[in-house]
């Protein structure tokens, strides 16, 4: 039986009814609202959801908010709830799914991604971190770099070089590693806003069990686009009310300030703003789409857009405060839980908007997807996709 919008409106006010959001611990109220189906509502029943249409979320989360109820930060727990949980439901074992989804939901466990490495960015399939069987469990031992959020997550989706004699795509497999394990190394990167968010990340001899292994050995290739193409959606393709985000911010200095205005900066606006509403919209219609399938290589495209405007609104911005966008609230070096574009100045949304067009995908690369994958065009020639790995020049 379908689930509809006033089935999930009673399946709430019902909830809220035995679960006062006012004197109901945090962690308990996101526990049961988890386990009465109520969490991420396309998910499978005791998986948090209901096999409800992904579309109804929206009612869900509008009826807690408005009843006051905590929700899981999720901006804190982003790569856990974008990109784990459904790859983790695409591939994961019951057991896996019973295991780590729940916690990654309420946020009592964060993730984060080891995937990019210092020879292998754009490259991704190039990475030579190794993994090596031993009995039941693999040891393994390499670098990863870029790693948001490392310092503050417990677990982490990896992925692994196993088999070196094979062309690079097909030698590698996907794990869930312990962030606590011994021979986890987590170092900051220091960034030019002076905050440290990124991380390098050293595994030397991490023991990792096989039944945290993510998928077939050696079809970590095909776990992995799992999650970049859920990736992309989650940084690009988040939808936001109009004159959401850095669009409301540089439209309302505008209006306030009118002494900054001048007919150059006028017509910059309001190109910009044009291309913030149809991003928006296609944003929708993507969320449209996710609602009756899987994401698909439209999330690349959303989110070459999204590094393009950011970069272009912040240096609108800076331009259009004059001096007072060449100030900088704040060099200290800090190693924050989450990238606050909204809660800085304009000096500190120039400088880490330059990162929006490399995570996640470098704009380059997406620009390839896209071409493809979209577009139909013939693929670039590739002369190492039938060479082992191990014979690859590096």
């Amino acid at each position: 039986m379908t689930v509809t919008a006033e089935d999930l409106t009673r399946q709430v006010n019902e909830f809220l009814a035995s679960h006062d959001p006012k004197s109901t611990d945090r962690l308990e109220f996101l526990r049961a609202r988890f386990d009465a189906g109520l969490a991420w509502i396309h998910f499978p029943a005791g998986l948090g959801g209901q096999n409800a249409p992904r579309a109804l979320q929206s009612v869900v989360d509008s009826a807690f908010a408005d009843a006051g109820a905590p929700d899981n930060n999720p901006r804190r727990i982003g790569i856990g709830l974008g990109m784990a949980a459904p790859t983790i439901l695409a591939f994961g074992t019951p057991e896996q799914r019973e295991r780590y989804l729940r916690p990654l939901w309420t946020g009592e466990e964060v993730w984060c991604q080891l995937f990019s490495e210092p020879g292998a960015g754009s490259d991704l399939a190039a990475l030579g971190t190794r993994a090596v069987r031993d009995g039941d469990d693999w040891i393994v031992t390499g670098q990863k770099v870029w790693t948001s959020g490392a310092h503050e997550s417990q677990w982490a989706i990896l992925v692994t070089r196993t088999d070196p004699d094979v062309p690079k795509h097909q030698g590698m497999t996907y794990f869930l590693c312990d962030m606590t394990a011994p021979g986890v190394e987590v170092r900051p990167l220091r960034q030019i806003t002076g905050e440290a968010e990124f991380n390098e990340v050293f595994l030397t001899d991490v023991r990792i069990p096989d039944t945290q292994r993510l998928g077939a050995v050696g079809e970590g290739w095909k776990v992995a686009q799992t999650t970049l193409m859920n990736e992309r959606v989650a940084i690009g393709g988040h939808v936001q009310p109009r004159e959401g985000g850095l669009i409301g911010i540089v439209a309302k200095t505008w209006r306030d300030r009118p002494e900054l205005r001048t007919p150059e900066l006028r017509d910059r606006l309001v190109q910009r703003w044009v291309e913030a509403e149809t991003l928006r919209l296609a944003g929708t219609r993507l969320r449209q789409q996710l609602a009756v399938g899987a994401p698909g290589p439209e999330g690349s495209a959303m989110k070459v857009a999204f590094s393009e405007l950011n970069q272009a609104l912040t240096g609108l911005e800076v331009e259009l405060l004059g001096e007072e966008g060449l100030a900088y609230d704040d060099w200290t070096f800090r190693r924050p839980a989450i990238v606050d574009f909204t809660g800085r100045e304009a000096g500190y949304r120039y400088l880490r908007a330059k990162g929006n067009s490399i995570e996640g995908g470098t704009s380059e690369v997406l620009r390839n997807i896209i071409a493809e994958r979209v577009l139909g065009l013939p693929s670039e020639p590739r002369v190492d996709k039938d060479v082992a790995w191990k014979d690859l020049p590096r």
